[in-house]
C-alpha cells in the first residue's frame, strides 16, 4: 500500500489557474469552473461528480487530471446490476484449487483443514477489483463513470466506500487507503443519482464547449486540422446539438468528424463531403435522416 499523499506530489498545482494550464498541457482545455472544481476536489479531499450530456468531457477529465499529478487512474466502470463483489474483490477461486491439490499432495493426506482454509484466504489470491485497488494503489485518480446506470443499493454501497476510505475483507480484516484517492464520478443524467451521494461530493455541470473552445480543443487535439476546417466542424457540430436528435454529438464526435475529413485530404468542409461522413458524427438513422432533411447546405453555412 503506498504511503505517499497529496501534498507529497511535485506536480501538485497550486491554484487552478495552474491546474488549467497543466490540463491544457495534456490537451484538455479547461474552463474556470472546471479548473476550480477539479482544484478544490484535490486540496479538499473530496470527491468530483461531474454531470451533463454525453460527450463534455466528463470521463476525458479524468484521465487528464491523472496524467497532469502523475498518478494511475483506476477505472470503474457501472453497468446495470452491478454490485459490490465486481467493484471491490473477489477470489481467484482456480488458484484456491490448484493450491489446494498441491498441500495435499505434500502433506501425504495429513491435511490440517483449519490451516489449509487459512491458507486459502490470503493476499495472493485476492482478485482486486477497482475500488478495492484504488485503496491500496492511493494516491491515484479513481474514475467512477456513469454511476447513474448502477441502482440504488450500489449507490448506498459507494457512498460508504467513499465516506469510509475503507472496506472490509472478512476473511483478512480491514483494508484503509493511506491516502484517499481522488474520486471522479461522472452521470450522464440518465436518472437522478441521490441527494447523500451528491452531499457527499463536490458538484459540476459540464456543458458543451462554446464554439472557440471548441476549435481550440480541435486545434490541440488534431494538430494538423486547418484552422477553418476546425472552425466549419465545430459550427456544423453546434448546429446538430442545436436540434431534437437522439443522441446529440458531442466533442469525441467533432473529433472524429475532423479527424475523417482530414484522412480523405479535406480542407474544408462542403455539402457532399457533409453527406459521406456525418456517420462520424451522427450514430442514429434517424438524426442522419433528420441532419439531411434540414438541409446540410444550412448546417455549414458561415
Amino acid at each position: 500500500m503506498s504511503t505517499a499523499t497529496w501534498d507529497q506530489l511535485a506536480t501538485r498545482p497550486g491554484s487552478p489557474a495552474e491546474l488549467a494550464a497543466a490540463l491544457e498541457k495534456t490537451g484538455y482545455l479547461a474552463d474556470d469552473g472546471i479548473a476550480t472544481a477539479g482544484f478544490l476536489a484535490l486540496r479538499m479531499h473530496r470527491p468530483l461528480f461531474c454531470e451533463g450530456e454525453p460527450g463534455t468531457g466528463k470521463t476525458s477529465l479524468a484521465q487528464a487530471l491523472a496524467q497532469v499529478l502523475g498518478v494511475p487512474l483506476i477505472r470503474l466502470q457501472c453497468h446495470e446490476g452491478i454490485d459490490a463483489t465486481q467493484a471491490l474483490y473477489d477470489w481467484d477461486f482456480p488458484r484456491q484449487l490448484l493450491h489446494l491439490r498441491a498441500l495435499e499432495a505434500a502433506s501425504s493426506g495429513q491435511l490440517d483443514a483449519e490451516a489449509a482454509e487459512a491458507s486459502l484466504y490470503s493476499e495472493r489470491f485476492l482478485l482486486a477489483r477497482p475500488l478495492l485497488r484504488a485503496l491500496q494503489e492511493s494516491p491515484c485518480v479513481l474514475l467512477v463513470d456513469e454511476v447513474d446506470r448502477a441502482d440504488d443499493e450500489f449507490e448506498a454501497f459507494l457512498l460508504e466506500v467513499l465516506s469510509e476510505h475503507a472496506v472490509s475483507v472478512p476473511e483478512l480484516g480491514e483494508i484503509r487507503a493511506d491516502c484517499p484517492p481522488l474520486a471522479v464520478l461522472t452521470s450522464n443524467r440518465t436518472r437522478e443519482v441521490h441527494d447523500a451521494l451528491k452531499r457527499r461530493c463536490l458538484y459540476h455541470w459540464l456543458e458543451h464547449p462554446d464554439l472557440a473552445r471548441e476549435v481550440a480543443i480541435l486545434r490541440s487535439r488534431l494538430p494538423g486540422v486547418s484552422a477553418r476546417l476546425a472552425q466549419q466542424v465545430a459550427t456544423a457540430v453546434r448546429r446538430l446539438r442545436e436540434m431534437e436528435l437522439l443522441k446529440p454529438p458531442g466533442v469525441a464526435e467533432s473529433l472524429d468528424w475532423a479527424e475523417a475529413l482530414m484522412a480523405l485530404g479535406r480542407s474544408e468542409l462542403d455539402v457532399e463531403t457533409a453527406a459521406v461522413t456525418l456517420g462520424a458524427v451522427l450514430k442514429y438513422r434517424e438524426d442522419a435522416d433528420r441532419a439531411q432533411a434540414a438541409g446540410l447546405a444550412a448546417l455549414l453555412a458561415s
